[in-house]
């Protein structure tokens, strides 16, 4: 921002932060942690919006809350307690990791269009530019990152 001598504040376009947003929830596993969950980040994508400028479209957006809503549904399943979705963003990218307790890494089965279910992670890796699972002290982590690019 330039400030001119009478006070006003002219932006410059350099004004985005330098930080990258971060913001966490932890989720019981109750019914209707998983609305909650993307709900927390459809008001994380506005955030981003306002505080980095960024420019994310529907589409993005879309493709963000089906992220979430398939790690999450896959921790609320498999799990035995509680998780945590953690989002980091900036005006190109989007981080998605969920924690929870169970130590079981995901598997992503083939493609198959005549199994019923089990789609989620082949979704998140069709959406991803990358998607790691790890564990930790905890159980495991589950990251998925989004360039939120057209």
């Amino acid at each position: 921002m330039i400030e001119h001598l009478d006070g006003a504040v002219i932006p410059t376009g350099f004004d985005v932060p330098v930080e990258p947003l971060r913001r966490a929830a932890h989720f019981t596993g109750d019914p209707g942690c998983i609305a909650e969950a993307r709900s927390f980040a459809a008001h994380f994508v506005d955030q981003l919006r306002t505080e980095w400028c960024a420019r994310i479209g529907e589409r993005a957006s879309g493709e963000v809350m089906l992220v979430v809503s398939e790690l999450v549904t896959n921790a609320d399943r498999h799990s035995n307690g509680p998780y945590i979705l953690e989002l980091e963003g900036t005006d190109n990218t989007v981080a998605v990791c969920v924690y929870d307790s169970s130590d079981a890494l995901p598997l992503r089965f083939p493609k198959d269009p005549e199994r019923v279910g089990r789609h989620g992670l082949e979704i998140v890796h069709a959406l991803a530019a990358e998607v790691t699972a790890e564990r930790v002290p905890v159980g495991k982590r589950v990251r998925a990152l989004l360039r939120l690019g057209d």
